[in-house]
């Protein structure tokens, strides 16, 4: 490389020791295995997902809440989002990511400083002598190899990646705060129900009781009975303590206190119309986390591109002007003013191999950024997926249970009937039609809360609700 006056930045260039440094340098770059790092990594989506059944695609929603039309799932959320203090240290975190792309974008910038000093010689006690002293200095690394420029650029992609944690972590707080709010509601119907089917038990306890006083006959039953009293008290201490449970958690994603306090609303959400049959595969790739993974991707290429320049000789430009004498005013009388210019090239000529060894750590990690998106893609797809499959066979299995609530129920107000008309005396039949009724009526409660939160987790496997590019 050839020095020429119109290029005092490489001044010095031109001795044959810096020249061997560049090449070498150069060489080190071309060499000893130094591939191109990966700055992004293209993933095949499915055309449909096979899970997904055929037909036009539906009415798309332009927000995943607003499917559910129930107001208090919606406060529940968004009082989770306003106060929730993991959000609030993901907030800061984003605020931090975006001081340090101004840090980094700075280094490519002029450094420009100044200092006033005072000084004064002293005789017995007395001041003999009293200098000022003004300096200004200003210092630049020229990016010749454009390192800073990948430095900054890596800054810049690191702070995409912490907004999509942001955006991530807003999701994935909706989506838990949803689950916590319908666990509440689940939880609330089957205290209620507990409750109903307990005193249903003591009615019937009552009766058998009194027609052993009356008869001296059906002590078996009245042991049944009191077993079936005594479950069901159980049982609902249990369910009060799993819907106590359930307010603390959604408490603790809202950012209040735990005390169990919330109450249960009365009905779960209502959940919306069949998926969309055909869900653009590629809304995928919008999901936060994948997201993040492409951007930490390309910062890695960009920190490997710059730890393989930092082989080369790095430049810098430093200058000082500054004044002194014996009264103020001298400082400001160009007499007094001093300049210096200096240029400087740095190559280091041994470091234990220390800079090759950052470089090659440098492409390990983008390798290994390379291979972590390639498979968090896939578990991505594994979710969509298994979420398709889970919706539709839990519709299924609702279809079913329903019919299974309804033969229960009038078993159970058959076998009521017979035995208080005499037809059947044997209680046992009337208590074990209502044990299968009571069953079914919290299988149905758990099946629509499982329901509701597979359609909590479809969103989240999207990353989103179910419009193209939202």
């Amino acid at each position: 490389m050839k020095t020429t006056p119109s290029e005092p930045w490489l001044l010095g260039l031109h001795q044959s020791k810096a020249v061997g440094s560049v090449l070498a340098g150069l060489l080190l770059l071309s060499g000893c295995g130094f591939q191109s790092p990966v700055d992004d990594l293209a993933i095949r989506t499915p055309g449909t997902w096979s899970e997904a059944s055929s037909g036009t695609e539906g009415k798309i929603s332009t927000g995943w809440l607003s499917e559910f039309s129930d107001a208090g799932l919606k406060r529940s959320v968004n009082e989770a989002i306003a106060q929730n203090r993991s959000l609030k240290a993901a907030s800061a975190r984003l605020r931090e990511a975006r001081e340090e792309t101004i840090i980094a974008r700075a280094r490519q910038l002029p450094a420009l400083n100044a200092g006033a000093v005072t000084g004064a010689s002293y005789e017995t006690s007395v001041p003999r002598t009293i200098n000022y002293g003004l300096n200004l200095s200003a210092s630049w690394e020229p990016d010749l190899w454009g390192r800073l420029r990948d430095l900054t650029r890596a800054a810049e992609a690191d702070q995409r990646a912490a907004i999509e944690d942001f955006r991530g972590a807003r999701l994935s707080l909706a989506a838990n705060a949803a689950k916590a709010y319908v666990n509440l509601v689940s939880a609330g119907q089957e205290v209620n129900l507990a409750e109903v089917t307990l005193d249903s038990f003591q009615k019937n306890l009552r009766i058998i009781e009194r027609n052993y006083k009356a008869t001296g006959e059906g002590a078996l039953d009245v042991q049944f009975a009191r077993t079936n009293v005594s479950s069901t008290q159980r049982a609902l201490e249990q369910r009060k303590l799993e819907r106590d449970n359930a307010a603390r958690t959604l408490e603790v994603l809202q950012g209040r206190y735990p005390e169990g306090k919330i109450q249960s609303p009365g009905t779960l959400p209502v959940l919306p119309g069949s998926v969309p049959a055909a869900i653009p595969a590629y809304l995928v790739e919008r999901r936060p986390d994948l997201a993040a993974a492409r951007a930490r991707l390309f910062a890695s290429a960009k920190q490997a591109d710059a730890a393989r320049k930092s082989l080369l000789p790095d430049f810098s430009l430093t200058g000082s002007s500054g004044a002194a004498g014996a009264r103020f005013g001298d400082l400001l009388n160009a007499d007094f003013l001093i300049t210096t210019i200096v240029s400087r090239a740095n190559q280091a000529l041994f470091d234990g191999g220390a800079l090759a060894a950052n470089a090659r750590g440098a492409l390990a990690a983008n390798d290994r950024l390379v291979n972590e998106y390639a498979q968090l893609a896939l578990e991505s797809f594994r979710e969509v997926e298994a979420t398709l499959a889970a919706d539709r066979s839990l519709a299924a299995q609702e279809n079913f249970l329903k019919n299974e609530v309804e033969q229960a129920s009038l078993a159970e107000r058959q076998a009521e009937r017979d035995y208080a008309e005499g037809i059947n005396p044997n209680i046992l039949s009337v208590l074990e039609s209502q044990r299968r009724a009571n069953n079914a009526r919290a299988a149905i409660i758990r099946l629509r809360n499982q329901r509701l939160q597979n359609r909590f987790d479809l969103h989240l496997a999207l990353g989103g609700d179910f419009m193209t590019g939202g």
